[in-house]
């Protein structure tokens, strides 16, 4: 057992702990040795299992403890939304478990969900939907009937719908108050495009416009069987949930009903620095580039590029050198998203003093300048491949995570073989590769630069250094105005 993190042994393991001879341990921690790391990733095709009406599931036992796990993808999302109506689909995916049921006002679901002590969610965004379920194994029965009950037939009650609509659009009016929110939705902006499924805006006009009555057509063009991925873990025999699973979706019907592709392309800004006026005493700034979709096979390489450069924590070279060294910033460091529908993006980020923006963004285009002109240490390299090497475990920690990763993994129409050869391709790149990468995505000249702040104040800089953001960044520089809260135009 463990005391506030301490192992405490029992006197048997002591006991035997003080048999073993001195002699087999090392004498210096430097001279320590370890077995290598052994670990087979599970399969999914053990796992999938397609229900009469088309469903299909990832089941996988799990005794630890008396609780089951349904988690539930619906492929719907923001693209689906007709224009004019942008928030429908979020509002119908929290609606669906706030608003009640055919049978069950809002008010007896939260009541009777209580009483059989089951979580029960359901929510949407972009590109997927989802719903989930978490009970008590000896509830399973009545918690599973509620929980399709919602999925099929949710009510949309009138009361919880303006509530909710109350709630966003008091929540809009705050959309600029930070200036982190600002940077990310405009840096967003900028890299994909006004017109991008993840910039679709809600405003006061279309929350005002969308009605119970578009929730529910929302919700019966996309929520149907076919329609579903399910990822199931927990206390049960695999024969007997399944048979539960098929009971339970036994008489919805199923329509034979294509639904769209989500739009595969990006409308990216020019390069140039683009600034914001805030009146703040901190400059937020954004450094970034759209990078490849999850098939490139250059992910390894960038992966581990990205590590190097900005991703790994306190040992990545832009944390070290504007957080450590310079004492510029709290937090600066980088990200490489993979697209699965549309190109990720790299992004380099800090927070730095007015006076110090500049220095620090000086810094971060040095950092990445360097790692394209210059190999990798080899140090570097073989310590970044070792930890994502000996930590892609923890992908499949529960029996939850590998159900959820194939179910996942279904729905995005992943390669099979990605993860059982995953480690060996790291393990492949070179310092040679990941300058490759660097030269070939990271170009400075085609970078977007966004800054966040109080501009007087950080044109003004430190007065040590001749660094300014003009002379840092290419192309030319654009003066964006916020957006109205309300209307989301430019004001």
């Amino acid at each position: 057992m463990k005391l506030h993190g301490i192992v405490a042994l029992s006197l048997p393991a002591v006991l035997a702990g003080s048999l073993v001879s001195a002699q087999s341990f090392a004498d210096h921690p430097e001279k320590l040795t370890y077995a290598p790391l052994t670990y087979t990733p599970p399969s999914a095709k053990d796992h999938r299992v397609v229900l009469s009406n088309g469903v299909v599931a990832y089941v996988i036992e799990d005794r630890a403890l008396p609780l089951i796990n349904i988690q539930v993808i619906v492929r719907a999302g923001a693209w689906l939304e007709p224009a004019g109506k942008e928030g429908l689909s979020r509002l119908t995916g929290s609606q669906m478990r706030a608003g009640g049921t055919k049978s069950l006002t809002a008010e007896q679901f939260d009541e009777k969900a209580d009483f059989l002590a089951a979580q029960i969610g359901s929510s949407m965004g972009d590109t997927s939907g989802g719903a989930s379920l978490n009970c008590l194994s000896d509830n399973l029965d009545d918690s599973l009937k509620l929980f399709i009950e919602m999925l099929r037939e949710p009510r949309f009650q009138e009361d919880r719908l303006k509530l909710a609509k109350d709630q966003i659009l008091q929540d809009m009016k705050k959309r600029n108050d930070e200036s982190e929110a600002i940077e990310s939705r405009e840096f967003s902006v900028l890299l994909q495009g006004d017109d991008h499924i993840s910039n679709k805006f809600s405003t006061e006009a279309s929350i005002n416009s969308i009605t119970s009555a578009d929730l529910k057509a929302f919700h019966d063009m996309y929520y149907y069987p076919a329609n579903l991925t399910l990822a199931v873990s927990g206390s049960f025999t695999k024969a007997d949930i399944v048979k539960k699973l098929e009971g339970a979706f036994a008489s919805w019907p199923s329509p034979k009903r294509v639904v769209g592709l989500i739009p595969p392309g990006i409308k990216s800004a020019a390069p140039g620095l683009y600034r914001i006026n805030k009146d703040v005493n901190q400059g937020r700034v954004s450094v970034g580039i759209p990078s490849v979709l999850r098939t490139s096979p250059d992910i390894y390489a960038l992966e581990v590029m990205n590590e190097i450069l900005g991703g790994s924590g306190f040992t990545a070279r832009i944390t070290k050198r504007v957080r450590s060294d310079e004492g510029l910033a709290y937090s600066a460091g980088s990200g490489i998203g993979f697209g699965t529908y549309y190109p990720g993006r790299f992004r380099a980020s800090f927070q730095s003093k007015s006076s110090t923006v500049a220095y620090a963004l000086q810094l971060v285009f040095e950092e990445i300048r360097k790692i394209r002109d210059t190999p990798v240490t080899d140090e570097e390299l073989v310590t970044i491949k070792n930890n994502l090497i000996q930590t892609f475990p923890s992908n499949f920690e529960s029996k939850a995570q590998q159900a959820g990763v194939f179910a996942n993994d279904e729905y995005s129409k992943r390669d099979s073989l990605f993860w059982s050869t995953y480690r060996d391709k790291i393990q492949a790149v070179t310092a040679a590769d990941v300058q490759r990468v660097a030269k070939q995505y990271l170009v400075p000249e085609k970078m977007i630069t966004l800054v966040v702040g109080n501009q007087a104040e950080i044109a003004k800089g430190d007065g040590k250094h001749d660094a300014t953001l003009e002379k840092l960044t290419a192309g030319k520089v654009t003066e964006l105005p916020l957006r109205d809260p309300m209307t989301m135009k430019k004001k």
